[in-house]
């Protein structure tokens, strides 16, 4: 009866993963991210509200919308330089309300007020190093204070990002678009968090963690870390 139970519960996360709905492009891209793994790891379950920070080009986006259901949001958190950097992914995500996603909405900002105390899950995705690449130190400590004050009690944060060599800090944040793992987790709990677990599905050992994520060589393999941080 729990292999049952146990079997029901993963079939009905990934059913929404698959869904028709999903184009073309995120379904290939699926065995390098882990979409199922990531929800699991996540918590994220039908009528969240899901923050999705900086989201490219909307692929975790539309898997939360799949997978918190008509009864959940997800909102989208678009600055307004992330907005100028890549805007045919911004206009595409702020058009999916009309075009068959009406529980995603946009906002230019994680201490936008509509958000405090709302959501049961901040995420951010290969974006974290960022941070430390446009804010002064005390940018990122009011950020990861702006997301514990949007999150629910009990809320989670979850980190993935590109693994820099152990001991580096913020050395490879612009060269190399990567961060040591160990510095994100001090700042993120300097901010009020508990750290709760880790999950190994995007580690890679045999990335040796020196070369740019971009490089051809290892774009889309490299070494990542995928931290889960609770509020209090």
């Amino acid at each position: 009866m729990r292999l049952f139970t146990l079997l029901a519960a993963v079939a009905a996360m990934a059913a929404p993963l698959a869904a028709a709905d999903r184009p073309a492009d995120d379904l290939a891209r699926d065995a390098a991210r882990k979409p199922t793994d990531m929800v699991a790891f996540a918590g994220i379950k039908p009528g969240m509200t899901v923050v999705d920070m900086i989201p490219g080009g909307g692929y975790f986006t539309r898997v939360f919308s799949n997978a918190v259901g008509a009864g959940g949001k997800v909102v989208a958190v678009i600055p307004a330089e992330a907005e100028k950097a890549y805007p045919e992914p911004s206009k595409a995500i702020r058009a999916m309300a009309t075009t068959g996603w009406p529980n995603v909405s946009v906002v230019s900002s994680p201490v936008d007020p509509a958000l405090a105390g709302k959501a049961d899950v901040f995420w951010t995705a290969q974006n974290y190093h960022d941070l430390h690449n446009g804010l002064p130190p005390e940018g990122v400590i009011g950020f990861n204070k702006a997301v514990f004050g949007v999150l629910k009690p009990g809320g989670a944060y979850i980190v993935v990002d590109h693994a820099a060599k152990d001991g580096s800090g913020l050395a490879n944040t612009k060269d190399l678009h990567r961060i040591d793992p160990a510095t994100i987790k001090a700042e993120v709990i300097a901010a009020g968090f508990s750290f709760e677990g880790e999950s190994a599905v995007l580690r890679n050992p045999a990335d040796p963690r020196t070369a740019n994520v971009f490089d051809p060589a290892i774009r889309g393999k490299t070494d990542q870390v995928v931290y889960r941080f609770r509020k209090p």
